[in-house]
């Protein structure tokens, strides 16, 4: 029996560590769910290639910036069109006539007419918008005496205050600075304004195009989607994904259209009212610059207010307030019933979204920058659904538990 129990030697498994203790040499083998020597090196390889390539990677990314922003805004004209496609196709259905209505011919029955009301509202609108215009251009003169009156009386009441001619040369020259700098913003808007316009007329005819496939194979695109990903879980969490994505891109275009419009109409009527001479524009002005959050308010107030400051100190005063209500109604009562279950986002967020995408992207970067950043919420709240966890790096961060269910 001794004999036996001194042939015995201890069992090796994968999980055990076995050293020699007449030596110091250690054996150690890998527990089972090691990953294979084959996974590391195909991971180191993959993290060098990326790395070869980070700047042709990113040359590449910022050369199709504009096709990416194109694209873009196919889709967001196929949203804010498809609530009229479904209106005119959803009678004939309803009566067992979809054959006669199909969905292509909707589609060209909502393009022309929602063409035909732009151009009726371009055509009625542009003479006045050009009138006044030329009208702002001619008093320039006028304004720049009004501005330098304005510098003498002040420096005259500095000089009857006994101040010192360095602090009234230092006011002079802040005065002045911010004219010149208001000036040069004015004229490198307009100049940028014009060269974006010529820019991006070519797609006036290609976003329709676009949207008009978007709008037809919509169905097709989603159903061959859903056939690259496995039956079962995976496609469900999948197929709950794209309709949220869904969801949220609708409620975004439906709610910056509406708030385009609205806000265009209320600001022309709000300054006709307060005896702007520049009504019309800064409205239509208004309703474009909406689509810029934050920052497209802050620049309207910024123009209608210093065009008001030209008139009279009372009319900026009165627009600063108009201005001001205004945009609580809109931030906090409006724009919340419109997007309702859309983009819910924090204000900080949406700041250093729009400084992020226009850093990035420039000007598409920040058209774009608020549905991405929405779009990327949606699917971290799906990563957390589909992995029953609390967080994203919840587990990573909790104590595990060993066998005896103690903490380590």
């Amino acid at each position: 029996m001794s004999e036996e129990k001194e042939d015995e030697k201890p069992e090796i498994t994968n999980e055990n560590i076995l050293s020699d203790t007449s030596g110091d040499i250690q054996r150690v083998s890998l527990v089972s769910t090691s990953p294979s020597v084959r996974s590391i090196v195909r991971v180191v390889l993959i993290v060098l290639l990326l790395l070869a390539v980070k700047d042709f990677l990113g040359i590449l990314l910022t050369s199709l910036t504009y096709l990416f922003f194109m694209i873009i805004l196919s889709i967001f004209f196929a949203y804010i069109i498809n609530p009229l496609v479904d209106l005119i196709q959803r009678p004939f259905i309803n009566r067992s006539y979809g054959r006669i209505m199909s969905r292509s011919l909707a589609i060209a029955l909502s393009f022309v007419l929602l063409f035909s009301v732009l151009g009726g509202s371009v055509y009625y609108l542009t003479p006045r918008v050009v009138e006044q215009t030329k009208t702002f251009v001619a008093n320039v003169p006028a304004y720049t005496t009004s501005i330098q009156s304005t510098v003498t009386d002040l420096n005259r009441r500095l000089a009857r205050m006994r101040v010192s001619e360095g602090v009234q040369t230092q006011v002079n020259e802040k005065i002045n600075t911010f004219f010149e700098d208001a000036g040069n913003f004015i004229t490198t808007l307009l100049g940028l304004s014009a060269v974006y316009i010529l820019t991006f007329l070519p797609w006036l005819i290609l976003v329709p195009i676009l949207a008009f496939f978007l709008l037809k194979d919509a169905q097709m695109f989603r159903v061959g989607i859903l056939r690259i990903v496995p039956v079962g879980d995976w496609r469900t969490r999948i197929e709950s994904l794209i309709s949220d994505v869904n969801d949220t891109l609708a409620a975004y275009a439906r709610a910056q259209m509406i708030s385009c419009v609205l806000i265009g109409v209320i600001c022309t009527i709000g300054f006709y009212a307060l005896g702007n001479d520049y009504a019309l524009l800064l409205g239509i002005l208004a309703g474009i610059l909406e689509l810029i959050p934050l920052l497209g308010p802050l620049t309207i107030a910024v123009l209608a207010i210093s065009v008001a400051g030209l008139e009279s100190g009372w009319q900026a005063l009165w627009t600063t307030i108009f201005l001001g209500l205004l945009r609580m109604a809109q931030d906090y009562m409006i724009y919340p019933r419109i997007v309702r279950e859309g983009i819910h986002l924090h204000p900080l967020a949406i700041i250093l979204s729009v400084l992020a995408g226009e850093q990035i992207a420039g000007i598409p970067g920040v058209f774009i920058a608020i549905p991405v950043v929405a779009l990327l919420t949606v699917l971290y709240k799906h990563i957390l659904e589909h992995t029953d966890s609390r967080g994203l790096f919840t587990g990573l961060l909790e104590p595990k538990e060993n066998k005896d269910n103690t903490s380590i």
